[in-house]
């Protein structure tokens, strides 16, 4: 008998057979495989627990050793938590290495209190009825424990976990130990690159003395303004922490030029317009897309739709999306921020601005969208004040 649940996934009510027990495990084992983001993999890897040991609910909680807490951020039929690391049977397995295997949680003696303080007390709030629970620990690659995986209810019709799932789900926690370690320090990675690029986005914009609101405005508009064109998350995330760079290659103005309260000789232009060949040859070796992006927009951020642009004269959409992104991001923060050499300009004057150059210096499709976006940009102008 086979039957859905709300997730999607087909479901049965009958121990898996060997056959599909490897199937299982090959098929989550490529989505895994390919999945970045944190909150995915833990469904992915929650998904898998559950089919392997056709249990109804199934949560992955990680241990967060800075705070002394365990935490899910997905959990099947459960709400994002946070609890101490000793909390619960989660804890007690995770202090003490140990698997937990319990057939009813209403009979149940050694961890009586735990579950009445716990479990059972949830039942009475939601009207589940908690019967068999299996808790593993899993480790990295040292050895440390970094969490465990919880199953909830037996779905065959004696409605109890076994010896063989007691394996089974020892299999998954390994296997969720070594994946989770991987993507865990490639996110510290990311963070940390994350926070590199931002500091140095700062840096470049401080020479001319923007202020480091300008960054974070510039970063958060780019986010809206490119889910607003329909590229991805992933996509809009990328282009949200690469456009902070967009100045970096002021860095190398001289201050002369750089601070200059009035217009720029044509000298003084040229020198001013090669920040943008500067930025590019300071980020364009590196092989992490983030960098890359930041590259690209670092080069682009000055060219225009219509070809009259700087510094190789790009046309339309020659010109790199995440590149005509930006340049609407900056321009409008620009056009609505003192400087030193200009007052703020009104909104209705920037709106003007915009119709006027909508298909000349700006993507017509992306006007439109910055147009439908503005409550959303003018909301994050306000949260990002400068003071």
């Amino acid at each position: 008998m086979q039957e859905h649940h709300a997730g999607g996934n087909l479901r049965i009510n009958r121990d898996l057979t060997p056959k599909e027990m490897l199937q299982v495990i090959f098929d989550y084992a490529a989505k895994i495989a390919n999945e970045r983001r944190l909150d995915n993999l833990l469904m992915l890897m929650a998904d898998m627990g559950r089919e392997m040991v056709v249990a109804d609910r199934c949560t992955v909680w990680l241990l967060d050793s800075q705070k002394d807490e365990l935490f899910s951020t997905v959990a099947h039929g459960v709400t994002p938590l946070r609890l101490p690391s000793t909390a619960g049977l989660v804890g007690h397995a995770v202090q003490t290495g140990q698997p937990i295997f319990i057939e009813d949680a209403y009979t149940n003696h050694e961890f009586a209190d735990v579950l009445q303080s716990g479990a059972i007390a949830m039942d009475k709030l939601t009207g589940y009825r908690t019967k068999a629970l299996m808790v593993i620990p899993f480790r990295n690659n040292r050895g440390e424990i970094m969490g465990a995986y919880q199953a909830v209810n037996k779905l065959i019709p004696d409605e109890m976990f076994s010896e063989r799932d007691l394996e089974h789900l020892t299999l998954a926690a390994s296997y969720a130990g070594k994946s989770l370690e991987s993507a865990l320090l490639t996110a510290e990675i990311e963070e940390t690159q994350k926070e590199i690029i931002f500091s140095m986005g700062e840096i470049g914009e401080s020479r001319s003395k923007e202020t480091g609101n300008h960054v974070k405005r510039v970063a958060e508009y780019s986010y809206v303004l490119a889910r607003g064109c329909g590229l991805s998350h992933e996509e809009a995330e990328l282009l949200k922490h690469a456009s902070p760079m967009h100045d970096i290659g002021k860095v190398a103005i001289p201050d002369d030029v750089l601070k200059k309260p009035g217009k720029l000789t044509e000298e003084e232009f040229a020198v001013m317009q090669s920040h943008t060949t500067i930025g590019y040859q300071l980020l364009k070796n590196s092989k992490r897309s983030l960098l890359q992006a930041a590259a690209t927009v670092a080069h682009q951020h000055h060219e225009k739709w219509d070809g009259s642009g700087y510094p190789s004269g790009l046309h339309g959409e020659d010109i790199h999306i995440y590149s005509r992104i930006t340049a609407i991001a900056d321009v409008f923060d620009a056009l609505g921020s003192e400087r030193v050499y200009k007052k703020a300009w009104e909104l209705d004057r920037i709106l003007r601005l915009f119709k006027e150059e909508r298909g000349q210096h700006f993507d017509p499709h992306l006007v439109d969208v910055f147009m439908e976006q503005l409550p959303e940009l003018l909301r994050i102008r306000d949260e990002y004040v400068d003071v």
